[in-house]
């Protein structure tokens, strides 16, 4: 049965996979965005019907929610977490929303070390007293970051997680796990989900198979996290990110981020991306810029 679905972040990783699933699949879907712009055309253009505001806009994400069965809440590595989380949970009690799946991360929890992803922690909490369905995403670190932080000239990833290890996945295969859980709620009610790829790697064996898949090296650098902290500095990365992205980096060298699971062939019967095969997927990506 079809479903009216909202997607916020749907000009980003996660929400855009998850609207081009959902909208293959014949659900209505709606997408609160930042922008009037072309990424928002090119949605408008394939039948999404657009609401331009801000997370934390109260009327604008009335308006978005209205009419609306499930609803996907995502927030960016940025201040205003929770209440963009208060917001949203308010809205969709007003306008009788019956599901949010809310990405949030692996490392979140009570004590984290991160601002951002203790805050993390406390809005599943407060998205844990909606009186509808709510599923929570706990991701590893995307596949996306290993174009978004290499050295493309250099062909280095340099990067402080030592010898430690997780398993990829591509922000494609959480788009496919969104709209799973958003077309049919009820059996995911309650769920927290780690979201793991296929294979778990180290960064030399993450390397060695970019490097198979392109024919051309490509090398995994450990360096420190105080080096990765000043790295992200020159990089003009905001403190809070900093702060976030230098504790997480203490976490994967804990083994926070570590493991792999099925949920993404349970949730969406299909297979995982492999590092090979993103990699393949994207090669445009890792071009030398």
């Amino acid at each position: 049965m079809s479903q009216r679905i909202l997607v916020t972040g749907a000009t980003g990783r996660t929400g855009g996979g998850a609207v081009a699933t959902l909208l293959q699949q014949g659900h209505e879907v709606r997408a609160l965005v930042h922008h009037d712009d072309d990424r928002s055309a090119r949605l408008a253009a394939d039948g999404v019907d657009i609401v331009v505001g801000d997370l934390l806009d109260f009327d604008a994400v009335s308006r978005a929610t209205k009419g609306i069965d499930a609803a996907y809440f995502v927030h960016p590595i940025a201040p205003g977490l929770l209440d963009a989380t208060a917001t949203m949970l308010q809205a969709a009690e007003d306008n009788d929303v019956r599901a949010l799946v809310n990405m949030s991360q692996i490392s979140a929890r009570r004590d984290a070390g991160s601002n951002a992803a203790r805050q993390h922690w406390l809005s599943e909490r407060l998205l844990d007293h909606f009186p509808g369905a709510v599923t929570h995403l706990r991701p590893t670190f995307f596949a996306e970051w290993l174009y978004i932080f290499a050295d493309h000239a250099a062909g280095e990833l340099r990067l402080p997680f030592a010898d430690a290890r997780h398993a990829p996945i591509a922000a494609e295969d959480q788009g496919r796990v969104i709209a799973a859980i958003l077309a049919d709620p009820g059996p995911h009610a309650g769920k927290t989900y780690p979201l793991h790829g296929p294979v778990e790697l180290d960064h030399h064996q993450i390397a060695d198979a970019v490097s198979r898949t392109l024919g051309t090296p490509f090398t995994y650098v450990p360096i420190s996290i105080d080096e990765f902290r000043a790295d992200l500095a020159r990089q003009g990365h905001n403190p809070h990110r900093i702060q976030h992205l230098a504790n997480v980096a203490v976490d994967y060298r804990n083994g926070i981020f570590a493991g792999t699971n099925d949920i993404v062939r349970t949730v969406t019967g299909v297979e995982p991306l492999t590092v090979e095969a993103f990699v393949d997927r994207n090669r445009d990506q890792f071009a030398v810029r």
